[in-house]
């Protein structure tokens, strides 16, 4: 497989073949569900059940980084968390293999591929107090989980892993126009000195395994409660990460909302207070790393089709007025942005 191109031979007679080879019993249904970093099938069981089907991105994890991603599912499990593990696999056919304890992670014609069964829900309503506290409550136990012991793998969401890389491998690509490639490189250097400072005046900040990417559309909401349906960027990092994406409005509905999360949350576990200075230097770094991530995934055909104004002038301009922007609130007294000085 070309790496710029990795899915280009993951036809559907292959996705169905992957899922007879590792001891599933397919009926033909196939559908292809959104995903833009990894392949994501629903595939129909002669049972009449239906399971999910990732295959993952090639070169993205490592093997060990995606067995400990599935081992973080399995434990939150077992502590009754709601989260969506992938199922046991078997080697049924020539030409497959697993791994993992248990073996969970299926390889198939050089693809790496996780099932799991399907899990229906909504998405959750942000605007309701009682769900936020019930999500805090959710994320508490989570946290719970996730400060037991570390990643030994898997990467830790912070100024050097999440920022630096994504801003030097900009700076060594041609994705950068000329015109703009000055001004970004100063912009995203001062405010990741910024983002870095923020980190260095919390001490002892504790990090743990977290979800990592905790935005609306990886929680789905059922009349039981949420859970969680996606765990491809569990990461080491601060609790405040998985909070801070679930806010949205003007100021004062943030301040309302995050109170309502923190209400649940700390019916349940500790937060540390410190964090939520680190808000707005977590969505900086989440504004360069996504950049880089366009950028990388470029040659991929799904992404131009999907983002087809990534990379204009406009673009990049847009870039560097969002990260002055995020410079500016980064100085405010303390670090902290209005909204949380109420």
């Amino acid at each position: 497989m070309h790496a710029d191109t990795p899915y280009a031979d993951l036809t559907p007679d292959l996705v169905l073949d992957a899922l007879e080879a590792l001891g599933q019993r397919v009926d033909g249904r196939l559908l292809q569900l959104n995903s833009y970093e990894n392949r994501v099938f629903q595939i129909g069981l002669d049972s009449g059940h239906f399971v999910v089907a990732k295959f993952y991105r090639p070169g993205r994890w490592s093997d060990a980084q995606i067995l400990e991603e599935h081992a973080f599912a399995h434990e939150l499990v077992a502590a009754e968390v709601p989260a969506v593990p992938p199922m046991p696999l078997q080697a049924a056919l020539e030409g497959a293999s697993v791994q993992g304890d248990p073996p969970t992670l299926g390889f198939f014609k050089g693809h790496r591929v996780a099932v799991s069964h399907r899990r229906g829900g909504r998405s959750p309503e942000l605007e309701d107090l009682g769900v936020l506290t019930w999500l805090g409550r959710f994320l508490a136990r989570l946290h719970l989980v996730g400060a037991q012991h570390p990643f030994v793998h898997r990467p830790t969401m912070g100024v050097a892993q999440t920022g630096r890389q994504a801003r030097q491998w900009l700076a060594d690509s041609d994705s950068l126009p000329i015109e703009q490639r000055t001004l970004w490189l100063a912009v995203a250097d001062q405010a990741l000195d910024l983002c870095q400072q923020a980190f260095d005046r919390i001490d002892g900040l504790r990090l743990r395994r977290l979800h990592g990417d905790c935005h609306p559309g990886n929680i789905l909401w059922t009349p039981d409660g949420p859970h969680f349906v996606d765990l491809d960027d569990a990461c080491m990092g601060p609790a405040v990460q998985d909070f801070w994406m679930l806010l949205s409005g003007d100021p004062r509905d943030r301040q309302v909302q995050l109170n309502a999360l923190l209400e649940g949350y700390e019916s349940i576990a500790e937060f540390d207070w410190r964090e939520l200075k680190l808000v707005e230097p977590l969505r900086t770094l989440r504004i360069i790393h996504h950049s880089a991530w366009l950028a990388r995934r470029w040659h991929d055909p799904a992404f131009p089709a999907a983002f087809p104004w990534f990379g204009s002038a406009m673009y990049w301009q847009q870039q560097i007025d969002l990260l002055r922007q995020q410079i500016d609130v980064m100085q405010t007294p303390d670090d902290q942005p209005a909204w949380m000085m109420d």
